[in-house]
């Protein structure tokens, strides 16, 4: 199994994903609501263990 490398640094509201070929993704992050560049989905942190996503 290789060793794979993966970093998140965030700044802010935005969060960036790297790996060993460079950004994979970026997000935003505010409140409750939250995107992925990656999917394009939005989400929704709800009450409790629950949360929305955008299928």
């Amino acid at each position: 199994m290789p060793i794979r490398f993966r970093q998140r640094k965030s700044f802010g509201p935005l969060k960036f994903n790297f790996t060993q070929s460079g950004l994979s993704s970026w997000g935003i992050k505010i409140g409750p609501w939250s995107w992925n560049s990656r999917t394009k989905k939005n989400s929704v942190d709800l009450p409790g263990p629950l949360s929305w996503r955008q299928r």
